[in-house]
């Protein structure tokens, strides 16, 4: 395998990304901090929240904008790697690490409001996002979309709302918002697991590589100007994606979808054990509530 140092500390790193990560950064804390006085209702925030806060950006920085958004563009695996973790890990944290008063500021807007309740919607959501994804891997669709910088980018917010359609149900803190509770969260979680299996069976029985931007030189290297600058392409002599991946494409892909799904598998396992729990608990507050009242009444009576 290839050193991708080859490509160039722009390439590796994405000091501009890094600046933007930096920026909304400095910006959730202005907002949480001299500016969270002129927000309706606003009230301090945990250093809790600022952590998991602090832990997003990292994780979307890591993600996009470290050597791990160059292995993207040449293993299908590590795509597959970045897709997951941005959308099933990156974007629950950040729905959480965002305070209720300041979600309410954005998404309580005459425009965004009614469209926010519609894709946020259970069933909606599920659809939204799972057929996003779906959509997003079919090869005629992914090729185009990986050698178009406009479209990359245009589809790139598209699945992350979808992502945040389909997480804001499951984690979001705003209690008028709360369409989803106990059993419910449950079959939430289930249903969404056999939605994105599909997908990510087509990718892991396939029996040939379905992506031209993963085997085709031509369309690989147009792919590369996604993250590479043309300076430093146009000075690096190129085959082919097999100078960077020790794995047939074939076995890539595969591993690509078996990684989807793993990661899927244990970030909903995760969140189920938290919605279980914390159902338990509220049935246990309640028993014990009722308890309460009943020994109440009947000290009445007497």
């Amino acid at each position: 395998m290839e050193n991708i140092s080859i490509f160039g500390f722009r390439a590796l790193w994405s000091p501009y990304f890094f600046l933007f990560v930096l920026l909304l950064s400095v910006l959730y804390f202005i907002i949480i901090g001299p500016l969270r006085n002129k927000f309706q209702d606003s009230e301090p925030v945990s250093p809790k929240t600022k952590a998991l806060f602090i832990t997003s950006m990292a994780l979307l920085y890591i993600i996009k904008g470290s050597p791990v958004d160059l292995l993207s563009h040449l293993m299908f695996s590590a795509h597959m790697t970045q897709m997951a973790i941005l959308y099933l890990v990156f974007t629950p944290l950040l729905i959480v690490s965002i305070p209720a008063w300041l979600w309410r500021a954005v998404i309580y807007k005459p425009v965004i409001k009614p469209v926010f309740s519609f894709f946020t919607k259970p069933l909606i959501a599920l659809i939204f996002f799972n057929g996003a994804f779906s959509f997003y891997h079919i090869p005629l669709i992914f090729d185009f979309v990986k050698t178009n910088p406009i479209y990359h980018s245009s589809m790139s917010i598209f699945l992350f709302s979808a992502s945040l359609a389909m997480w804001w149900p499951l984690v979001n803190r705003l209690p008028e918002w709360k369409e989803l509770s106990g059993l419910k969260k449950v079959g939430y979680i289930f249903a969404d697991g056999v939605l994105l299996t599909p997908a990510c069976a087509l990718i892991i029985f396939a029996s040939a590589s379905l992506y031209s931007t993963y085997s085709d030189p031509t369309a690989w290297i147009t792919a590369l100007h996604l993250c590479v600058p043309a300076d430093m392409l146009s000075g690096i002599n190129l085959s082919g994606p097999e100078m960077f991946n020790t794995l047939p494409l074939v076995e890539d892909q595969q591993l690509g979808g078996v990684i989807m799904k793993i990661i899927q598998e244990i970030v909903y396992g995760i969140i189920l054990g938290m919605v279980f729990f914390e159902w338990v608990r509220k049935e246990k507050e309640r028993d014990e509530l009722e308890a309460s009242i009943g020994t109440l009444n009947a000290g009445a009576v007497k």
